[in-house]
């Protein structure tokens, strides 16, 4: 089936206009499609669909045992999408003005504790020219709370070694400076002679590159840190996300504040962050325990 054209108008839309990410794009792609394939089997279409039968789609997906963090999401791009067929005039009316929104049920995020991330960091093998690059991108992940597409963009430029920064392009297009740890700078330093070698003349904007001079995708990367992982002994799930998380917890932890973790991490509004106000309650409830006289 050809992509509804309305679907693609709105992608458009959101890409040229509202500078969303590929990954936003992709997301409500699939989204949109998954919806119009319902549709055509049923008999009706996008631009006819009202309340009940959007309704009627959501709850089958629930069926199907979709997250409450998917059907919110789905909930959400819909909700975008019938908002801009209103306000091109492409239909009269809203179907998803009286949709009830989709709970979102907030999840505490995964995180390494110091000890697991110290054996994660050591686990790849310096002798390799690939152990040497993915110790560096995880030296450089847990120093710097990247998400896992803003790691493999990383640009030769963007790591400012004599000043602690690295500029970096996030959702939407958005550009922020975060600060670098001495350790991640030497890893990174450490890597750079093993990159010549696995560029073997070739050029590359790219930072982290494979044996064949590309650069290293988001899927390979989340497969060496779950190798790197096994390798120290972790056996939870262990993605590029949790690492991120362990960035977050950890600055938290140890007295950061939430709004300078909202910067670093790149996050938009402050309640996108507040996912992590666990910490400060807990550390909070260990200081009193440790100092009041009547704890």
């Amino acid at each position: 089936m050809d992509q509804n054209p309305r679907i693609t108008e709105f992608l458009n839309y959101c890409r040229v206009e509202k500078g969303l990410a590929v990954n936003s794009l992709e997301a409500y792609s699939r989204d949109l499609e998954q919806l119009n394939r319902h549709a055509a089997a049923r008999a009706w279409s996008l631009e006819s669909a009202d309340r009940d039968q959007l309704r009627g789609y959501l709850e089958t997906r629930r069926e199907a045992g979709l997250s409450s963090s998917t059907l919110a999401r789905q909930t959400a791009c819909f909700r975008r999408f019938y908002l801009f067929l209103l306000r091109e005039g492409m239909i009269q009316a809203d179907p998803t003005a009286e949709l009830a929104a989709t709970r979102k049920l907030k999840r505490l995020p995964k995180y390494l504790s110091e000890p697991e991330v110290n054996r994660l960091l050591a686990a790849p093998d310096l002798e390799r020219a690939l152990g040497t690059r993915d110790r560096a991108m995880l030296e450089l992940l847990y120093a710097t709370g990247l998400r896992v597409s803003e790691l493999v963009q990383v640009r030769v430029g963007d790591l400012n070694s004599e000043l602690g920064v690295l500029r970096t392009s996030g959702k939407g297009g958005k550009h922020r400076l975060v600060p670098v740890g001495r350790s991640a700078i030497q890893a990174v330093e450490r890597y750079g002679p093993e990159r010549r070698r696995l560029l073997r003349g070739r050029a590359s904007e790219f930072l982290f590159v494979t044996g064949r001079g590309r650069p290293l995708t988001r899927q390979s990367f989340w497969y060496r840190v779950r190798l790197w992982g096994r390798q120290a002994g972790i056996r939870r799930p262990l993605t590029p996300h949790v690492l991120r998380h362990s960035f977050a917890t950890h600055l938290l932890d140890r007295g950061a504040d939430l709004r300078s973790v909202q910067t670093m991490l790149g996050h938009a509004d402050i309640s996108t962050t507040q996912i992590y106000t666990h910490v400060v309650r807990d550390r909070l409830r260990r200081v009193f325990d440790q100092h009041h006289p009547r704890a």
